[in-house]
C-alpha cells in the first residue's frame, strides 16, 4: 500500500536522507526532497506459517522514554509480539545500527548520509532489563486487533525477518523504529491511521530538535546552527509520529475494529507502566552560556589593555598603540584558538556537506555568513599570541588582507542582519541573530584592534 508522501517538492537525486543526531563528527539532523520510504506490498500473505491461533496471539506497542544520550533523546518505539499457544514473548525493534568498523567509520558514513539500520528480535523481559539499567521509562499497550488485522502484522513481520529485509536506509524522521511500526499498523489496519490523521500540526522539525536536546544543550545549539530551512516548516500529524510518544499520544484516541460487551474497544488498551525513571533534567540554554564568554571576553579585552608608547627603534610609525601584557596576549591567543578551531569546523562542516554529504539538512545555509572555513587561518595567529605573547605584526603588504578580511566578516554579519530582520529567507535564525550577532562584531572588532600592530620597515623581535 502507499503512505502519505512527506512533503510536496521534487524528489533529489538517489536517496536523500535526514537527520536531527550530531554524531562524532557533525551535529547533522537532515532532509529534504526524497523519494518516499514505502513499506513494499506483500506479494504472497500465505508464505509464511502462521500460529495455531490468532486469538491468543497478542500485540503490544512499547514506548520507551527519551534518554540522555546523543542517539535516544528522542525516544524509542518497539513491537511485543506473545503468542500464549507457544509461549513465545519477543521484541520487535528497528533500532539496530553496526559500529564494528569504529566510531570514525560510522561518524563518516553517517556524514555521507549512508545509514543502515536493521530490524533484530530480542526476548521482552532482557529488553526491558537493559532500559531499567539506562533508567529510561518504559509504557507497555495492548494493540487491540481483530484476528484479520493480526495476521496482516504477523505476515509483515515474518516478512521481515526475511535475511534481504532485514536492513533498511535508515532516515531519522521519516523512516526510523517508530515510522516503521507506524507503517506496519497502518498497513495492518488497512489505512486507516494515515486517513484519520491528514491534518498539519503547529510545530516545526526544528522546534522538536530543539525541545529534545534540552539535556544537551550544547548538542542543541550545534545543531541549530548546522541545520538549514528544511526542518524550519510545520510537521503534518502523520510525520509527528516520527516520534514515539507522538504515536502512543495519536494511537491512544483510536477506536478498533474489536467490540467486548458489544462496546468497541479503543485500538490501545490495558495500559501499564513497566519502567518509571525521571526525565532527563533540562540543561542551561547553551547559546546564553556562550554569549556570556563572549561577552566577558570582549570586556576584558576593553579593559586589560593600556596605551604605551614603543621606541622609535621597534616601531617608526610613532603612533601610540593600545598594548596587553604578556599574559593578556596569552589569554587571547587561547580564546582566538579555540574560537578559529570551531568556526573553522563548523565552515567546513556546511560548506562540505553542500558537495559531498547526502545529508541536505546541512546544504545551503545561511550559517556560513557568520562561520567560515578559512577561519582556521586564525590559528597560526593565536599560536603566536599564545607563545610569542606581543601583537601580530602587520607591514604595509600584509595590512590590507587582514583588514580586508576582518571586515569581509563584518560585513557577514551585516548582510545576515538584513536577511534576518529584513524576512528574506526561510530558515529560522532568531536564535542566532538574538544571542550571537552581537557579541561576535564586538569581539571581531576588538581582536582585530587589540591583536595587531602596523609597523614601517621596522624590526619586531
Amino acid at each position: 500500500m502507499t503512505f502519505p508522501s512527506r512533503q510536496a517538492r521534487p524528489a533529489g537525486p538517489g536517496h536523500v536522507r535526514r537527520l536531527s543526531r550530531v554524531a562524532c563528527i557533525a551535529f547533522v539532523l537532515l532532509f529534504l526532497p526524497f523519494a518516499q520510504a514505502q513499506v513494499p506490498p506483500l506479494i504472497d500473505l500465505d508464505s509464511y506459517p502462521e500460529p495455531e491461533d490468532f486469538g491468543r496471539l497478542h500485540f503490544y506497542l512499547v514506548t520507551v522514554d527519551v534518554g540522555d544520550r546523543l542517539w535516544d533523546n528522542f525516544g524509542h518505539s518497539a513491537l511485543r509480539m506473545h503468542d500464549e499457544v507457544s509461549g513465545a514473548d519477543m521484541l520487535f525493534n528497528w533500532g539496530g545500527f553496526d559500529v564494528s568498523g569504529g566510531m570514525l567509520s560510522f561518524g563518516f558514513r553517517f556524514f555521507l548520509g549512508e545509514m543502515n539500520y536493521r530490524l533484530f528480535t530480542v526476548p521482552t523481559g532482557q529488553a526491558y532489563a537493559l532500559y531499567r539499567e539506562e533508567e529510561r521509562s518504559v509504557w507497555e499497550d495492548r494493540i487491540n486487533l481483530n484476528n484479520v488485522e493480526k495476521a496482516r502484522l504477523y505476515q509483515r513481520l515474518m516478512w521481515n525477518l526475511e535475511p534481504e529485509n532485514l536492513v533498511y536506509e535508515y532516515d531519522y524522521f521519516d523512516d526510523n523504529c517508530t515510522t516503521r511500526l507506524r507503517d506496519y499498523l497502518d498497513e495492518a489496519l488497512d489505512g486507516r491511521l494515515s486517513n484519520q490523521y491528514t491534518g498539519t500540526t503547529e510545530t516545526t522539525y526544528r522546534q522538536v530538535v530543539q525541545s529534545h536536546y534540552a539535556s544537551l544543550s550544547i548538542v542543541a545549539m550545534l545543531l541549530d546552527l548546522a541545520m538549514n530551512s528544511n526542518i524550519d516548516r510545520a510537521m503534518s500529524e502523520w510525520e509527528s509520529m516520527f516520534l514515539p510518544l507522538n504515536l502512543r499520544r495519536l494511537l491512544s484516541r483510536m477506536d478498533s475494529d474489536v467490540a467486548r460487551g458489544g462496546e468497541q474497544l479503543p485500538l490501545l488498551a490495558e495500559s501499564r507502566l513497566v519502567e518509571e525513571f525521571p526525565p532527563p533534567s533540562r540543561q542551561w540554554n547553551a547559546y546564553m552560556v556562550f554569549v556570556f564568554f563572549l561577552f566577558s571576553f570582549a570586556l576584558w579585552l576593553l579593559f586589560a589593555t593600556k596605551r604605551r608608547r614603543y621606541s622609535r627603534f621597534m616601531d617608526s610609525s610613532q603612533n601610540v598603540p593600545r598594548t596587553m601584557s604578556p599574559a593578556g596576549y596569552q589569554a587571547l591567543g587561547a580564546a582566538t584558538l579555540m574560537g578559529s578551531i570551531f568556526s573553522g569546523m563548523l565552515g567546513s562542516l556546511m560548506l562540505g556537506s553542500w558537495f559531498w554529504s547526502g545529508h541536505e539538512d546541512l546544504h545551503h545555509n545561511f550559517n556560513l555568513l557568520l562561520f567560515w572555513p578559512t577561519d582556521f587561518l586564525g590559528i597560526p595567529v593565536a599560536l603566536r599570541w599564545l607563545f610569542l605573547k606581543s601583537p601580530w605584526p602587520l607591514d604595509q603588504y600584509s595590512a590590507p588582507y587582514v583588514n580586508y578580511y576582518f571586515l569581509a566578516h563584518m560585513l557577514g554579519i551585516g548582510a545576515y542582519a538584513g536577511i534576518h530582520f529584513g524576512g528574506l529567507t526561510e530558515q529560522d535564525l532568531s536564535n542566532v541573530a538574538i544571542w550571537l550577532l552581537a557579541p561576535m562584531a564586538v569581539v571581531i572588532v576588538l581582536v582585530w584592534q587589540r591583536g595587531y600592530r602596523r609597523t614601517e620597515n621596522a624590526i619586531m623581535l
